[in-house]
């Protein structure tokens, strides 16, 4: 997954002050939770540093600085705590430079630009280079700069830099070489050391043969074996062990290395050693190597999965797009359009940016962005979403967002974002592993002296065996994996079920949940008024009251008077009104078709006295059922009854049903009339009512349910209801794939539908379960082995733990650690 460098939403900074920015960047090199500490500790230290968090699993650092700090320098911290931030060149090339100032004044403009760390402008060429951090800067950014400097500057046809996904599989190809090595290479160690326990008298005979030689080509396999594919562990855990910062790397870099120069020494100075003692361990420190180089294999693996939701998603980007000019069309690169070309999209092919469809008409599959999956039709004016794909018909759409701007790549930012968060819970692990390493140090010495004074001979053997295998079946990878690695698949898995979590620390806010509060008006309900009902007296005919009605009402703009409207249109009877006239409060009269005509309250029909007697029971059974019912007189006669509601959404009583039936509590908070909303609440079984209340009103009432029962959830359409989302401990916000970015919200239901809502809390719940499930492991794991590994079962005569059983059980504590993450990707409610 890609980072980038932008600054927050934040408030205006007064005047005078520097206003504070946010910088997110990739960091290489980290292995462990310890690895995690040593960068939130170098970039702490930075002046006015805060809200510094690392995550092991995106490879991710984030901070935020005071404004004008330059991002070099959280990039020279990193390095110096012995990590590194991948860098990329972007080029372009820029027209319009005439002499060496023209240089100068591009390269400043280049330089100032957010995790440049160097530029380089030519001349000649007119060809303008800038390495950056990779992701913090776009082509876009750039051309940006230049025209500020008083340039133009244009994109190359250059390729661009690798994507994350395609950095991910260099590391794992790159492990996988290393892994395919170090076996080949401890593959005759480990016959010549270990032969002997399946073949009786191989031991003997190999040393007869060989001679010295049988030590000596242990020694230089394991030699190869150390200085090539466990050179990785040498060379970022001595730096960090001499800078006094030990992580897993120099733990591995200490058993592997004992066991190698102790085994060395036996092999060319036995002399040196206690008497007794001269022992090879050479199968020991290879295996080590090679069994974590195996754990770090299937780790890379397992991990490029985690993040498969999301580099699903930006796969779905189509690479060409077809260019409308004139009469004519031309295939072009997607990343060439520009707002207000004309794009053609033809059956079968994915939108290549978002626009509004000008021509034709098709059915699209929205699944990708909404989770829904049945088509949705687009006809001219259309919203269309880049990414989707066009089913059956062919249309054209004008663009109007590209790059970043589209729902797309907002909607891949909000996931990276969130799975690049913290948990609260992630505090505890902090606190511990910060210490933890040290502390694994200490007492693989303390093993190696108590084994050495109290060890039965050759004391000086045993005490070496133990100690090393505390170093290596106490590295903390699981520890440090535990909580992101959750956290990337579960929000990778809400994103494909058209769930967003904008925050990692949604997914526990959600948890921690006892109150659901919901909106009424577009979330329980559809937000559009409907004509429910349409009563006549005797005389008169359904298809004629609505005719007339309709016509009188589609010369109103009140959203009762819509909908019967369109009611009378979609029947297709809707002749035109003549006359017409309001009475404010009371209702509206016209002339259609030469026959007066006229809707209205009780009130209204008692002005033109005309009786409603007989229709007064139906009218009574709706105002009960929550409708808003009005009479129809026609030339002085009452002629029907007719009611407009807002539906209840039909998955609405499943919903609330499915979030009781999870122990949640539900409310409804709406500014309706308190009958309206009783009649709604009681038809969806919700018993927690807070009628004819204001955006403040919801404010009170979120914290009268939090006082009463616990933290709440409230979900709303995140516009009018920006207070409420704001107030509450989770704000859900409802959207479409086209309207995401609901600020005030910690989660947003992209499809618009109201099943997102369970989807998120069985994901939020699924994803805890799992962190501390991983957490459990990682720390109980450690608890049992170390006394192991330390020999507690020996002392009372059982068996040592050896060197390379202890590597194989770190291995595999991380495999499982991830392995039990990636199960999330089958989570959710219809899972």
């Amino acid at each position: 997954m890609e980072s980038h460098l932008a600054p927050p939403a934040m408030p205006p900074a007064p005047a005078g002050a520097d206003a504070p920015i946010r910088i997110t960047l990739p960091v290489e090199g980290m292995s462990c939770a310890s690895c995690v500490g040593r960068v939130e500790r170098a970039l702490a230290a930075l002046p006015g540093a805060a809200d510094v968090a690392v995550n092991l699993a995106t490879g991710r650092a984030s901070l935020v600085l005071p404004e004008g700090t330059s991002p070099f320098r959280v990039v020279e911290a990193i390095r110096e705590a012995g990590y590194d931030v991948p860098e990329t060149v972007t080029a372009v090339t820029v027209e319009g430079m005439s002499c060496a100032s023209c240089i100068g004044r591009v390269e400043r403009a280049l330089l100032a630009l957010p995790g440049a760390t160097s530029a380089s402008v030519n001349l000649a060429t007119g060809r303008a280079e800038l390495r950056h951090v990779t992701g913090a800067v776009t082509v876009d950014d750039i051309e940006a700069a230049v025209r500020l400097a008083g340039y133009e500057a244009r994109r190359l046809d250059a390729p661009q830099a690798a994507s994350p996904g395609e950095r991910q599989e260099r590391e794992a190809a790159a492990l996988r070489r290393d892994l395919i090595l170090a076996a080949v290479l401890s593959g005759p160690i480990v016959v010549l050391d270990m032969g002997g326990h399946v073949l009786p008298g191989f031991h003997h005979a190999a040393t007869s043969m060989l001679g010295a030689g049988y030590a000596w080509l242990q020694a230089v396999l394991a030699t190869l074996v150390l200085a090539g594919p466990g050179r990785r562990f040498f060379r970022i855990g001595v730096p960090n062990l001499l800078r006094g910062h030990p992580d897993m790397n120099a733990l591995v870099a200490l058993g592997s290395g004992a066991a190698y120069l102790f085994s060395l020494v036996s092999t060319v100075a036995p002399s040196w050693l206690p008497e007794g003692s001269a022992h090879l361990y050479f199968e020991a420190s290879v295996l080590i190597v090679t069994l974590i180089l195996l754990g770090r294999t299937l780790e890379a693996r397992a991990k490029g999965r985690a993040g498969a939701a999301i580099a699903r998603l930006i796969d779905l980007s189509p690479k060409t797009a077809r260019r409308v000019e004139g009469a004519s069309e031309h295939e072009v690169s997607a990343f060439d359009l520009r707002i207000g070309d004309r794009v053609r999209v033809r059956p079968g092919e994915r939108v290549p940016a978002d626009g509004t469809v000008t021509s034709g008409a098709s059915f699209v599959d929205e699944s990708m962005i909404t989770g829904e999956p049945v088509p949705v039709k687009k006809d001219k004016g259309g919203r269309v979403v880049g990414g989707t794909l066009n089913t059956t018909g062919s249309f054209d759409l004008t663009v109007d967002r590209i790059g970043a701007d589209t729902a797309l790549a907002r909607i891949v930012r909000m996931v990276e974002e969130a799975q690049g968060g913290k948990l609260p819970i992630q505090a505890l692990v902090d606190r511990v592993t910060l210490w933890f390493v040290p502390a694994v140090i200490a007492i693989a010495v303390l093993t190696f002296l108590a084994w050495l004074a109290f060890g039965p001979a050759p004391a000086f053997g045993h005490a070496l065996v133990a100690a090393i295998s505390v170093l290596i079946i106490a590295c903390p990878c699981a520890m440090g994996l535990a909580t992101p690695v959750s956290i990337m698949v579960g929000t990778g898995r809400a994103a494909e079920r058209g769930v967003l979590f904008r925050q990692g620390a949604a997914l526990q806010a959600l948890r921690n949940a006892r109150v659901i509060a919901l909106d009424k008006t577009g979330t329980l309900t559809e937000g559009r008024p409907r004509l429910t009902d349409l009563v006549t007296a005797p005389g008169f005919t359904r298809e004629g009251v609505l005719a007339l009605a309709g016509a009188v009402e589609a010369r109103s703009e009140h959203p009762v008077a819509r909908a019967i409207a369109d009611a009378a249109r979609e029947a297709g009877v809707l002749p035109e009104a003549e006359a017409f006239e309001a009475v404010p409060g009371h209702g509206v009269s016209a002339r259609v078709e030469a026959r007066s005509v006229a809707l209205g309250n009780r009130r209204y029909m008692e002005r033109l006295r005309i009786a409603t007697d007989g229709l007064e029971g139906e009218a009574a059974r709706l105002a009960d059922e929550g409708k808003s019912a009005m009479f129809v007189a026609i030339d002085g006669r009452l002629a029907a009854l007719v009611a407009v509601a807002d539906p209840i959404k039909p998955e609405a009583r499943k919903v609330i049903e499915a979030l009781r039936t999870r122990g949640l509590t539900v409310a409804m908070l709406t500014g309706d009339a308190r009958a309206t909303a009783v009649a709604v609440a009681r038809s969806l079984g919700i018993t927690e009512v807070e009628a004819e209340v204001l955006p403040e009103g919801k404010v009170a009432a979120l914290r009268r349910l939090r006082e009463a029962h616990g933290p709440v959830a409230f979900v709303g359409d995140g516009i009018n209801d920006a207070p409420a989302l704001a107030e509450a401990d989770i704000g859900i916000a409802i959207g479409t794939g086209t309207d995401i970015a609901v600020e005030s919200a910690d989660v947003v239901l992209m499809s618009g539908a109201l099943g997102g809502l369970v989807e998120a809390v069985v994901l939020s719940r699924a994803t805890l379960a799992n962190i501390r499930q991983n957490l459990f492991w990682a720390f109980a794991y450690n608890a049992a082995l170390i006394p192991v590994a330390a020999g507690l079962l020996a002392a009372f005569g059982g068996p040592q733990l050896s060197p390379v059983l202890a590597a194989g059980a770190m291995a595999l504590s991380s495999v499982f650690v991830v392995g039990n993450a990636l199960r999330l990707r089958r989570a959710g409610a219809a899972a």
